[in-house]
């Protein structure tokens, strides 16, 4: 079984326990610091605290978690789609076409997303195409992360053995039926850990909806700040670590079940090597 590092000695063993358990202190010891702190300047003062026991105030929360889901949503639908015809275009298209993918596709993976917005912010309306807020945020997310799906599509075909479209093609079918029936279906299979994973930094780049005043989770905390900071409450700190904790729940799940996945793809494979393995008895 190929590997891409040697297994640690003894010595490696230990010194990454020594790290770990430093990393740990240090870490232990910043917090520390940093609730310490917290405390001298009043943000431990229960009534700040208290605002979050209400219901009302999580309702609020919870629709624009809702919000940042539906953008998340339609922009991996949206660019998952378009990074699947560029995979396609760029591994079984004609000559123009590969280029034209390769191109798109090297060309959007090095803009960053909030120059996307910035676009669909203030230079598509010069041009009389004004869109709704909703849509100034999920069309540039969807633009920036179709280049990143049709990378993760792009290596789950490459991934699979040549002999899968010959013997596509032994049995009669034409290339896009290679492609659509045998291909694709297993490519897909592969490669959804990896669209998972992506899925959770689409949820995670909605935050760039606080440009657009789109009531994403980022821009509402800042409507929950202003509208407390009126009544001469500052709850800044506590909005912000609450809203940093929603953000954590949601994107740990994900990265959990994209993990999960990936085990339960190894286990798979590890399953059928085996039993290719096994000898054949006689009846």
């Amino acid at each position: 079984m190929n590997v891409l590092f040697d297994e640690p000695g003894p010595r490696a063993r230990r010194r990454i326990r020594i790290a770990t358990v430093v990393s740990l202190l240090a870490g232990a010891v910043l917090v520390a610091l940093a609730i310490r702190q917290f405390s001298v300047n009043g943000e431990l003062d229960p009534a700040k605290w208290g605002i979050f026991t209400d219901w009302l105030i999580w309702r609020f929360i919870l629709d624009a978690l809702g919000s940042t889901v539906l953008a998340a949503v339609l922009a991996i639908a949206i660019g998952g789609t378009a990074g699947l015809l560029l995979a396609v275009a760029r591994v079984s298209g004609p000559a123009v076409l590969r280029g034209a993918a390769r191109a798109y596709m090297e060309v959007v993976r090095v803009v960053p997303a909030l120059l996307l917005v910035f676009v669909t912010l203030f230079a598509l309306p010069q041009l009389g195409i004004n869109m709704p807020l909703l849509w100034k945020l999920v069309v540039p997310l969807a633009v920036s992360n179709s280049a990143q799906f049709a990378e993760i599509f792009r290596a789950g075909i490459l991934s699979l053995d040549r002999g899968q479209g010959e013997a596509a093609a032994a049995l009669g079918l034409s290339n896009g039926q290679a492609m659509r029936l045998v291909i694709l279906p297993q490519a897909l299979r592969r490669v959804v850990p990896s669209l998972v994973s992506q899925s959770a930094g689409v949820l995670k780049d909605t935050s760039l909806g606080f440009v657009v005043s789109y009531s994403e989770l980022l821009y509402s905390t800042k409507v929950l700040i202003g509208y407390y900071q009126q009544s001469q409450v500052s709850i800044l700190i506590q909005a912000y670590l609450v809203i940093a904790a929603v953000y954590f729940v949601v994107n740990f799940g994900l990265s959990r079940l994209a993990r999960w996945l990936e085990s339960r793809q190894r286990r798979k494979g590890r399953v059928a090597a085996t039993a290719e393995e096994l000898p054949h008895r006689d009846g």
